[in-house]
């Protein structure tokens, strides 16, 4: 157990999420190494390479010296480009290359969050040779683990955990960036209030209020007269808040009531992750 019970959460969820993708890759046959998966243009080795990298980083192993390809399409960022070297690097290899590579970094990772004594706001490495607290460090462990976790389930047809304790931290992850993508980027007008009403394993409604600034928040009691109501299953929300499927691809699992050209501003602007 870690010392701070504020990163207890973030490490349970972590590990659920961790043992869950070992039993999804381990039986799997070299072929399926390639499936394509939601996340765009990562294929499963992809996906578990970039999980690898990202926690040999927070073990505080040095980064692969590596040039990328100049074909890579969907790598337009730099953001993209730091998060692409760990998955080129090991786009060649083996199904047990790739496996004992998994288990051997979660053997590590495990026992480092088992002898975990920093304070919560210990700095730790970020991407592009930031910094960020620890806590917020395990926090989007906890979050990423959970997302690919679900691209995997997806791209090899065994759906599962959307109720598990990552579930929850993805859940109010997004819900925060909401108040942003109502108010700022869709211009929803002031003195409104959108409702976003969510079904399935995960079940919350939620108000996005805009004040007479413009400015948004959100909290979990019901609005008389919205502007907007949008209704959706949970894996609809997930899938759209992390840009895994474009709102045309979706709209017949999504119910709009209310001004529907705000509703389309909003469902565009709906993908808050990287």
């Amino acid at each position: 157990m870690t010392v701070h019970p504020s990163l207890q959460t973030y490490a349970d969820a972590w590990t659920h999420s961790i043992e869950a993708i070992t039993e999804l890759v381990l039986p799997l046959a070299e072929g399926d190494w390639n499936r394509r998966t939601p996340c765009p243009a990562w294929s499963v080795r992809d996906i578990v390479s970039h999980i690898i990298g990202m926690e040999c980083e927070q073990l505080g192993d040095p980064r692969p010296i590596h040039t990328l390809p100049r074909d890579l399409y969907h790598v337009q960022s730099d953001i993209a480009r730091y998060m692409e070297m760990q998955v080129d690097v090991r786009r060649h290899h083996t199904s047990p290359e790739m496996t004992s590579e998994l288990e051997y970094t979660i053997i590590r990772r495990s026992r480092q969050l088992r002898n975990e004594s920093r304070a919560p706001e210990t700095m730790v490495r970020a991407p592009l040779g930031a910094e960020q607290t620890l806590e917020v460090a395990l926090h989007m462990r906890a979050f990423d683990v959970w997302v690919h976790e679900q691209d995997l389930r997806a791209a090899l047809g065994r759906p599962g955990n959307l109720d598990s304790p990552g579930a929850h931290i993805v859940r109010d992850t997004l819900l925060e960036a909401l108040p942003k993508v109502v108010a700022k980027d869709a211009g929803a007008p002031a003195n409104s209030a959108v409702v976003l009403d969510v079904q399935g394993p995960l079940e919350f409604l939620r108000t996005i209020r805009v004040d007479a600034e413009g400015r948004g928040s959100i909290d979990g009691s019901p609005s008389l007269g919205p502007a907007v109501t949008l209704a959706m299953d949970w894996e609809t929300y997930y899938r759209l808040a992390c840009g895994r499927v474009r709102p045309s691809t979706v709209a017949d699992r999504i119910k709009v009531e209310g001004d529907e050209d705000l509703a389309a501003a909003i469902l565009h602007r709906f993908a808050v992750t990287p």
